[in-house]
């Protein structure tokens, strides 16, 4: 009787420690595997670095179609950009010219 009394006193003793230890390790589970724990949180940082790499691309791309277009407009109608975009479209070229290839990229090769 009195080992019964024993493990039952034992028992209640280690129901709120063990309760408390769960609960701790949830939440400490949650920091680091959660949604947004750590590990969501270096993944969401490696998105936005690649996010701003791709709109550095984007808006270097923009800013040399900007000034492409704006040597063709009327106002400010550059001559050796008509001339060379009116070549490239019909596909004609001076047997005196010299020819420059570029990659996709515009680079020269």
């Amino acid at each position: 009787m009195a080992l019964g009394r024993e493990m039952k006193r034992r028992a209640k003793a280690a129901i709120a420690p063990l309760f408390f230890l769960s609960l701790v390790g949830y939440f400490g589970w949650n920091i680091v595997r959660g949604d947004h724990g750590l590990v969501a949180y270096q993944q969401r940082r490696q998105l936005l670095a690649q996010a701003q790499a791709d709109l550095a691309k984007v808006t270097a791309r923009e800013t040399m179609w900007d000034r492409r277009v704006a040597s063709l407009r009327t106002g400010h109608l550059d001559l050796d950009a008509l001339d060379e975009r009116a070549r490239e479209m019909l596909t004609l070229s001076d047997p005196r010219d010299i020819l420059v290839p570029y990659g996709k990229d515009g680079r020269l090769y």
